[in-house]
């Protein structure tokens, strides 16, 4: 097991291999370091694929970027902590839509959207340091600042707890933007055309009973919103 993720090259683009290499519409792919990394500060929820037992499984996950590795969060008990063993293979995808995508026709109908895959091991992080960093950084990726203003995790929900990382080597982004492609013929018709952006919006931070009325809002809470990160 490692406790450090395997870093590519210094580069400004990942190398795409058979697997990372998009080949439906691979004019809509990119393998820019810079494009996969925004996809993946923004999202908030990873769903890894996985096989086990020749039964595939697909898991939504908490994670964050930290460099050139993802990190997953999740209890000691789930399905991908028992089968860690040598690397787990895993398939991580983060999406972002972007609008509802309206044609003349039912056929090109579609959606805008940003997304991420990411294929190559999962493995645990055993070094306590290593852990403990990297659970405030799972913190950070969804507030930041917020880690310094909360008690870190101690040793029962550490032990009760796995950190996973999976090295960013084989990695595409691809997205889809603008309106409906349409048909010539589709366009004599009288139906509508264009598109519905989505939006995800944060409200205003709302306290719990247990906090006191006059406490004011963190500052890692106070116009949250999400974006480059």
């Amino acid at each position: 097991m490692t406790d450090a993720a395997t870093v590519p090259p210094t580069d400004t683009a990942y190398e795409p291999s058979d697997r990372s290499r998009v080949k439906r519409q691979p004019d809509r792919a990119t393998y820019d370091r810079d494009a996969v990394h925004a996809v993946l500060d923004e999202g908030l929820v990873a769903h890894v694929g996985l096989v086990q037992d020749g039964q595939p499984f697909v898991l939504p996950m908490v994670y964050a970027r930290d460099g050139e590795r993802l990190l997953l969060h999740g209890s000691v008990a789930s399905r991908l902590a028992r089968h860690l063993s040598g690397g787990t293979p895993v398939c991580v995808t983060v999406t972002l839509l972007d609008g509802l995508v309206m044609a003349r026709s039912a056929f090109h109908h579609s959606m805008n959207y940003r997304s991420v895959v990411v294929v190559g091991e999962a493995r645990r992080i055993t070094d306590p340091e290593v852990v403990a960093s990297g659970f405030a950084r799972m913190v950070e990726h969804i507030a930041p600042g917020r880690s310094a203003e909360v008690r870190a995790p101690n040793g029962v929900e550490t032990r009760q707890t796995v950190l996973l990382e999976v090295p960013i080597v084989e990695a595409s982004a691809k997205s889809r933007r603008g309106g409906p492609i349409e048909d010539p013929i589709d366009l004599e018709e009288p139906a509508w055309g264009g598109v519905v952006p989505v939006r995800t919006v944060f409200g205003a931070a709302e306290p719990d009973v247990d906090t006191s009325t006059d406490q004011p809002v963190p500052a890692s809470l106070v116009g949250y919103d999400r974006g480059a990160r």
